[in-house]
């Protein structure tokens, strides 16, 4: 059984914000939501990037120590053979521990390439509906979705320009929000380079990692970048959750066709 998809259409716009012309979307955004896939597919990726962590098998088993034996009216611990410290059992003091974290465990989830492939063109196609893209927290006042500039746009340089831009294109206030959002992270974190908790902005989804715009959007307050080849679950779902909001090239449209359409 085949979907029946139908193409949408979508305005480009200019780097002062006014409408070039309407394209015909590939039916990649036309896709219906899949949550499940989505977030099966962001832990899988999000799990492949942690590192193992556990302790050495051996730590607190390197030791002579045993037991003494009976009648000596002590306890029938293992201790060290000239100091009689206790050693080697979980419930002494500088002993081993009883269920240590294990570098053997396994973290990494798994999924199908062509499910992970499912799950990106799921994504694609969630940053084509506006009340999803509201539903996950941002702030805009365009109705056209998504939103797509013109590949001379990639050419500005400064950050300045690219609030300008936004500011023309109803997203500015999506980095207001992320602006105000900030706040201070609870526990070690803050310890461990990691003190605030920055919401996720606009993402910006570009034909070429050899471009101005790139350096100039990654500084406004929670913007990432990405290309139309390296574009990934992470990216269009952070957390598992479907609909950010997302600005592409016009020429990143049809690299993402080719690397995501169906073959002919």
């Amino acid at each position: 059984m085949y979907l029946e998809l139908s193409q949408k259409k979508a305005q480009v716009f200019s780097r002062e914000g006014k409408t070039e012309n309407e394209i015909s979307l590939p039916l990649i955004f036309s896709y219906p939501l899949r949550e499940d896939l989505i977030r099966r597919a962001f832990h899988a990726s999000f799990t492949s990037g942690l590192q193992p962590k556990g302790r050495d098998p051996n730590a607190g088993r390197r030791t002579s120590a045993e037991s003494f034996g009976i009648n000596l009216g002590m306890a029938r611990v293992p201790r060290v053979k000239i100091s009689g410290d206790a050693a080697l059992a979980p419930n002494t003091v500088g002993g081993r521990a009883s269920f240590p974290p294990s570098p053997r465990e396994k973290i990494v989830e798994y999924i199908n390439k062509k499910e992970m492939k499912m799950a990106v063109i799921s994504a694609l196609s969630a940053t084509t509906d506006v009340e999803l893209v509201k539903k996950r927290g941002h702030k805009f006042s365009s109705s056209n979705l998504p939103i797509i500039i013109k590949d001379d746009v990639a050419q500005l340089s400064k950050a300045s320009e690219i609030e300008k831009l936004l500011d023309a294109l109803g997203v500015l206030q999506d980095v207001e929000r992320v602006k105000q959002g900030r706040s201070i992270r609870a526990g070690k974190g803050k310890m461990r380079g990691r003190k605030y908790k920055v919401p996720r902005g606009p993402l910006l989804v570009t034909h070429s990692f050899d471009l101005p715009i790139i350096r100039a959007f990654r500084n406004l307050a929670g913007a990432d970048v990405t290309t139309s080849s390296e574009v990934s679950i992470i990216h269009l779902a952070p957390g598992g959750l479907a609909g950010r909001l997302t600005i592409y090239t016009e020429s990143s449209i049809t690299e993402l066709n080719k690397r995501l359409g169906a073959k002919e």
